[in-house]
């Protein structure tokens, strides 16, 4: 009984060592902050509510395979939600590209209300290992105070993939971030601007 207890604990202990370790990405903004002109009255721009498909919505990496198939990589995963990181992230590369305007994440109750909103719905944010990555969404900018869309817009895009590997897969999907961001950035400076005191 003992010699069978102990053969059980080594085969155990070995299956734990054989377990790869987990592997965390984090998405990263990545423009630039402009300076902005002093005395100037920044326009309040609110970026959110954020949505994703229900498939996203999960800490491990989901990629596509062949025959409307998926694999979630449970040893390579987001750090923090993803939601949360794109809002973030999306924040601070607009940030950055409007140097005139004051951008925070939904939500920003402690900021009072915002000039204007965009609000952003995310249908696709994966690809397939080893071929191309892809974010597809739609967005539409509204007046806060009366609720009126003023612009809205469909954005796909997509990025090759040099190889097979997560690390390549969540550079390729933080550099389509920044592209979108600086998409809704063009429609943002597009926005009347407010005037200095």
């Amino acid at each position: 009984m003992n010699r069978l207890l102990a053969v059980g604990i080594a085969s155990l202990l070995s299956a734990c060592a054989s377990t790869p370790p987990t592997n965390f990405y984090v998405l990263e903004a990545i423009s630039q902050p402009v300076i902005t002109k002093s005395g100037a009255k920044k326009m309040l721009i609110g970026i959110g509510p954020l949505t994703l498909p229900t498939l996203l919505e999960r800490r491990q990496i989901v990629t596509r395979k062949a025959n409307n198939s998926i694999e979630l990589a449970e040893f390579h995963q987001w750090a923090a939600p993803l939601r949360d990181s794109m809002l973030a992230v999306l924040s601070q590369d607009l940030a950055a590209q409007q140097p005139n305007a004051l951008v925070k994440a939904y939500p920003w109750a402690a900021y009072g209300e915002m000039d204007y909103r965009v609000i952003i719905d995310i249908s696709r944010f994966d690809g397939e290992q080893g071929k191309s990555a892809i974010l597809q969404a739609s967005w539409a900018i509204m007046t806060e105070k009366n609720h009126t869309i003023i612009q809205n817009g469909q954005t796909r895009l997509e990025q090759p993939l040099p190889d097979g590997n997560y690390e390549s897969m969540v550079a390729a999907l933080n550099q389509l971030l920044n592209k979108f961001s600086q998409q809704l950035a063009l429609a943002l400076h597009q926005l009347p601007q407010k005037n200095g005191d």
